[in-house]
């Protein structure tokens, strides 16, 4: 069994920014923004007994299908005593306007799981659902920031559950 390393994991996210930024820019004519990138930091609670962590988390966003239809593609680092865990996940999310200035969103999807805890890797597969508040100072969607709470729950051994909250700065890409 191969272990995936932190570098092989960064590979496969410059790639999947690279295949979100050409479909992205394909749709640069529309007065929404191409993609939007979510820059903040995330913190998680196990239900079961896990603990408290916490770490960085970065994702972009594109909309296929206006008002219907938003990808979410992101990798979270969490880091707790003598635990590191990395989640890689994609989200499908239904889009509502608020106001020219807040949007929110509801989503859904899968989510890998890297997990080293006492120097012991296992690799996981977990479902997320999302509550995603955008808010942007401007009409003009340049910059704003962002609220997301999240349920998870994995698939792996002990059927780990958790509550977590990421937020931070959101970047239009036009």
């Amino acid at each position: 069994m191969r272990v995936l390393t932190a570098d092989t994991i960064g590979s496969v996210w410059i790639v999947c920014l690279f295949l979100f930024f050409g479909n992205a820019f394909a749709q640069s004519d529309d007065k929404e923004p191409a993609a939007v990138v979510e820059v903040g930091g995330a913190a998680s609670q196990s239900v079961t007994g896990g603990g408290a962590s916490f770490g960085p988390t970065v994702a972009v966003e594109v909309t296929p299908i206006e008002n219907w239809l938003e990808l979410e593609a992101g990798v979270t680092s969490l880091f707790k005593r003598h635990s590191t865990e990395w989640d890689a996940d994609l989200l499908f999310k239904k889009p509502w306007t608020l106001s020219k200035k807040a949007e929110f969103m509801a989503g859904i999807g899968p989510e890998w799981v890297h997990t080293t805890k006492y120097g012991v890797t296992a690799n996981s597969v977990s479902g997320e659902a999302v509550l995603d508040f955008m808010f942007w100072p401007s009409a003009r969607h340049r910059f704003g920031w962002y609220v997301e709470p999240g349920y998870d729950y994995n698939f792996g051994r002990g059927h780990e559950q958790s509550f977590g909250i990421s937020g931070g700065l959101l970047i239009a890409i036009p």
